[in-house]
């Protein structure tokens, strides 16, 4: 009898079985159940309909230390639920008001793509998103607009945990007919990140104003490509964020050009004097790829500051094995860093003609106070530029002649086997992968720059071994 009790206290503690739902806009019906037979056709209204278990707000304002009440009992949709979705056009999604226990996850069905116009994800908990297009060009009318906001609201609550994987985001699908006014003013925003833990991952932008937007803390941008774009690839101007592994390439350019300088990564700190007047605090640039034009004939390519970050302080960073091949002075540029490191990246010009050459800098904020405490080591760049206090600079080299050190400058910045930059690392603080995973060292000892020479590319860069 005890061990029937006991079996029946397991079965009652264990989560129930996750559902999975459909939305097919073309085949399906509001009337329908959610199943793969009778599939709902519009999200938006499983929303609106109250089809989904979740929680929020006893009452509002939102506070501190409110706890969250359960919002329609007993609905199909449950913590832990999937919805798939059809091809088709599902228009603008608001997810809002909905703190999950577990998450819910909205993707494509095998072999689908469904379409949104655009996404707002506001005072909500636990959602994955996966494998959607995002465009206003699906919308009778293509205006410029932000295609994914993830914000906290001050009135309805904060944002947390929210995942956007595997999708893809476009202004219009072909910008080569574009005109440098429809740069400016027709070109879309694609993610902007207004809250915290949020994780963008495995996406593709293409065609954008400004990419990846965050002002959030413990961000995770990653493995995301954003190809052509006429303001800043990333900003990142929240704590503890990590964008690493990201590719950022192709600013446009104005005509005559807007006010913007544009950035293949940007941040600036705020404090209570505004900008320039707190911190940011412990973000990771890890293995990310900024090239300001692919194309050198494109004629509305643009000079691109890699990683401009000129409003500081800026406090336990990590900057390493990033590759940046620009037209600008500024390929990693701080002003006001400290308790920093900046290790084993790639910085390269595009072409011999100004602006240029790109510098590693490391400068004083702009209201004087030094830089201090940062580690410049095992970089190369055909500059430097570094003043501040207690700064360590070891084991850099300046590439007054790149094509000596790298296999085909500027777009293939792989080493040469027979150039200084093999073996002339320091280990200490060295990142253990280069920017291809490979475990460093490969040789006697660590090399300069994002890439670990490997062996194996002996035959592959046309060299014959001995």
């Amino acid at each position: 009898m005890r061990t029937l009790f006991s079996g029946l206290l397991l079965l009652m503690s264990l989560p129930a079985m996750a559902t999975t739902f459909h939305v097919d806009p073309v085949n399906g019906s509001d009337s329908g159940d959610g199943s793969s037979a009778h599939p709902w056709k519009s999200l938006q209204t499983v929303f609106a309909s109250g089809l989904v278990e979740t929680q929020n707000w006893p009452s509002y304002p939102y506070q501190t230390g409110m706890s969250l009440v359960t919002l329609n009992a007993g609905a199909p949709v449950r913590a832990g639920d999937t919805i798939l979705l059809g091809n088709g056009y599902h228009g603008d999604l608001v997810i809002e008001h909905a703190y999950n226990t577990a998450a819910i996850t909205i993707a494509n069905e095998s072999g689908q793509t469904p379409q949104f116009r655009s996404i707002v994800i506001r005072s909500a908990q636990n959602w994955i998103l996966r494998g959607l297009r995002i465009s206003p060009s699906f919308a009778p009318s293509n205006v410029q607009l932000t295609m994914v906001s993830i914000a906290n609201h001050n009135y309805f609550g904060p944002t947390w945990d929210i995942e956007l994987a595997d999708s893809e985001l476009f202004s219009v699908a072909d910008a080569s007919a574009w005109t440098a006014s429809e740069w400016i003013n027709l070109a879309s925003n694609g993610i902007d990140v207004g809250a915290d833990r949020i994780s963008v991952h495995d996406n593709t932008l293409r065609n954008v104003r400004f990419g990846i937007s965050v002002d959030g803390a413990q961000a995770s941008i990653r493995h995301n490509l954003i190809d052509g774009f006429s303001a800043d690839g990333m900003r990142g101007l929240g704590d503890h964020g990590l964008f690493e592994y990201n590719r950022v390439q192709n600013v446009k350019i104005g005509d005559p050009p807007d006010a913007n300088h544009d950035d293949g990564f940007q941040s600036w700190s705020v404090g209570s004097g505004g900008v320039g007047t707190g911190e940011v605090v412990g973000v990771v640039l890890r293995g990310n790829v900024f090239v300001s034009s692919t194309d050198p004939n494109d004629p509305l390519r643009n000079s691109m500051q890699g990683i401009g970050c000129f409003d500081g302080f800026f406090r336990n960073w990590v900057v390493e094995n990033n590759i940046v091949i620009t037209d600008h002075w500024h390929g990693i540029s701080f002003y006001g860093m400290t308790d920093s490191r900046i290790i084993n990246n790639t910085v390269i010009d595009v072409n011999n003609v100004s602006p240029g050459p790109p510098w590693i800098m490391v400068h004083a904020h702009k209201d004087g106070r030094p830089s201090s405490n940062v580690i410049v080591r095992n970089n190369l760049a055909t500059d430097f530029s570094l003043d501040g206090n207690a700064l360590v600079v070891d084991h850099n080299l300046e590439m007054s002649n790149p094509g000596s050190v790298l296999v085909a400058p500027p777009y293939d910045v792989h080493l040469l086997p027979t150039g200084t930059a093999i073996d002339s690392g320091n280990a200490t603080l060295a990142p253990p992968f280069d920017i291809d995973g490979v475990p460093r060292p490969q040789g006697a000892g660590f090399d300069l720059g994002a890439y670990e020479w490997r062996v194996d590319l002996l035959f592959a860069d046309g060299f014959e071994g001995n």
